[in-house]
């Protein structure tokens, strides 16, 4: 229900930056940046990146602190003066909200998993990081000085875990190690990166080789203690069960989850995809059926960058045309983020793609960037969808978009605030949007977006089924009438959605590290596509299509049901 700040507001479309709620968020952004140097990186905000900040039990307890703190001076800030400081004001309290009840359940006692949590972010900070000037450099070389010391506070929060019997399970446990050990071979992400900077600045040699050194010595340290002291502790189930799973699904949501008939409406949705993917496949080879088409799509040259570079190139091109043939036609673009760089990630890391929001002074652009593993040469066919998705006009346009805001957005809700129903449904609805504009302009790349699709439909019923317990149905394409376990997930994978098989291992891997997130992109996608189907059948022949996606991304991100209050009133 919209809040009576915001109703009495809504008749006054001017912003009031005057109001306290907007200096209030902004200190918060700089007291965030202060306790959470990697935060401040990842945000481009300067001054901060030669330290990692605490990440031991202590480290989190202050953090709550700060919360508390600021939820406090938040209560006790005069009522909104107009929509933009109810907006503001509604946003942070559910974000600190959010993160507090993240500390009272102990989610960083369990930041061990595949994807999102501390390791992976240790190694994704270092390759983002700029070196372009000595003092830059050096503040690199820092950092790398005392990851023994960052590791080892972390690595207390999982002792503290261990010790009250809140642990994750075993395939975690072994895919963080594994990245730690990855991470520092040979081609892994820390060598590169100190190469790079040596090759940048000779005179740093020496205090790189020991910066290098450091890490070594510092990643087989935690991975060992991880096996020895973790692992035989690790939890004896990889689903976590219903109330811990709603509460995540509820904060990457921003409403209710019905989980019973969000399965079902999945195992719909694949059916769906599946038949119109059938028929695109017959227009590529009659006579193949899909399983064959994909096969050939994944296996012949003639469909594949020859490289990795030759692959970035050709998604970084993919960009710039469409940035430049849908920007101000379809979408409209501020000059601060028609530029958005296509960057490859070094083997060790997951298989995966991302997007890196440009910082609050554009200095550092937005950035996409693709783990392809060892991999040689690259299938195209469902890569293109993906560069939309993360890209423009997905993550590129929308974060990109908040971060120019400045006129009405609060800073914390420009550049900390996110929400996954809200921001993965976008970019998956992007996709669409690309596919009803005709920009996926060859049968082999509608049906990778299709195959992108069907992934996230799959992950919805994988996703609930390994947590929740949820048997596969009795007339489904495979598995039929089962239980859910990791083999039947990764088939699920590869047959339903043209997973290969490791990238379909590093999928379920990461579902089971991160409860409730993967459901978030094809919910999003659904909300805001009957957002769309309501503001069309209430505005008839003037609803504007540019003007509806500018009110879904005017307002920055949003839980799911304050968007249906923004969108339609």
């Amino acid at each position: 229900m919209t809040t009576q700040d915001e109703r009495s507001a809504t008749a006054d479309d001017a912003p009031h930056l005057d109001h306290p709620v907007f200096a209030l968020a902004s200190r918060f952004v700089d007291d965030v940046a202060a306790m959470e140097p990697m935060t401040a990186t990842f945000l481009g905000l300067p001054g901060h990146d030669d330290r990692w900040g605490d990440l031991s039990p202590a480290g989190a307890d202050a953090r709550a602190d700060l919360l508390r703190r600021t939820r406090d001076e938040l209560a006790a800030l005069p009522a909104a003066t107009d929509r933009w400081s109810a907006l503001a004001g509604r946003v942070l309290a559910e974000d600190l909200a959010d993160g507090l009840a993240s500390h009272e359940h102990g989610d960083h006692l369990l930041d061990l998993a595949h994807l999102a949590s501390t390791v992976p972010t240790l190694r994704e900070l270092v390759e983002l990081t700029p070196f372009d000037t000595p003092e830059r450099a050096g503040d690199v070389l820092a950092r790398l000085d005392t990851i023994g010391e960052a590791l080892d506070g972390w690595r207390d929060c999982m002792a503290e875990g261990v010790r009250t019997g809140r642990t994750v399970a075993a395939r975690q446990v072994e895919s963080v190690a594994r990245q730690l050990r990855a991470g520092v071979a040979e081609g892994g992400a820390f060598p590169r990166r100190v190469a790079e900077i040596v090759a940048a600045h000779p005179d740093l040699a020496d205090r790189a080789e020991t910066a290098l050194a450091a890490v070594a010595a510092a990643s087989e340290r935690t991975a060992v203690r991880l096996e020895r002291e973790y692992l035989p502790h690790a939890a004896p189930h990889e689903g976590v069960g219903e109330e811990r799973y709603l509460r995540n699904a509820r904060r990457f949501l921003g409403s209710d989850l019905d989980p019973a008939a969000t399965y079902a409406w999945g195992w719909d949705l694949i059916r769906e995809l599946t038949d119109r993917a059938v028929r695109v496949a017959a227009r590529i080879d009659a006579d193949a059926g899909l399983d064959g088409v994909v096969a050939m799509l994944q296996t012949d040259p003639a469909y594949a960058a020859p490289s990795q570079e030759a692959f970035r190139e050709a998604m970084q091109e993919r960009q710039e045309r469409a940035l430049a043939s849908l920007t101000g036609v379809h979408f409209d673009v501020p000059h601060e983020i028609r530029d958005v760089r296509v960057n490859l990630v070094a083997p060790g890391a997951p298989l995966a793609a991302w997007y890196m929001a440009p910082s609050e002074d554009f200095t550092r652009v937005g950035s996409i960037w693709w783990s392809l593993g060892d991999a040689t040469s690259v299938p195209l066919f469902d890569q293109v969808t993906t560069a939309y998705h993360e890209g423009f006009p997905g993550h590129h346009l929308q974060v990109g978009l908040a971060v120019t805001l400045s006129d009405r957005l609060s800073r914390a809700h420009r550049l900390l605030s996110w929400r996954p129903g809200y921001g993965e449904g976008w970019a998956l609805y992007a996709e669409q949007v690309m596919d009803e504009l005709g920009e996926l302009e060859r049968p082999e790349y509608e049906l990778g977006y299709l195959g992108a699709n069907l992934l996230r439909a799959v992950r919805v019923v994988v996703d609930l089924g390994l947590h929740l317990g949820y048997r596969i149905p009795a007339d489904a394409p495979l598995h039929a009438g089962e239980e859910w376990t990791y083999d039947r997930a990764v088939d699920a994978l590869v047959k339903l959605a043209f997973n290969d098989v490791d990238t379909a291992r590093s999928e379920v891997t990461r579902y089971l590290g991160w409860p409730g997130q993967a459901i978030s992109y094809a919910i999003g996608k659904r909300e805001i596509l009957a957002l769309r189907d309501a503001r069309r059948a209430r505005e008839g022949a003037a609803f504007d299509a540019k003007r509806f996606h500018a009110d879904v991304l005017g307002s920055g991100s949003v839980g799911l049901d304050h968007l249906r209050e923004l969108v339609l009133g």
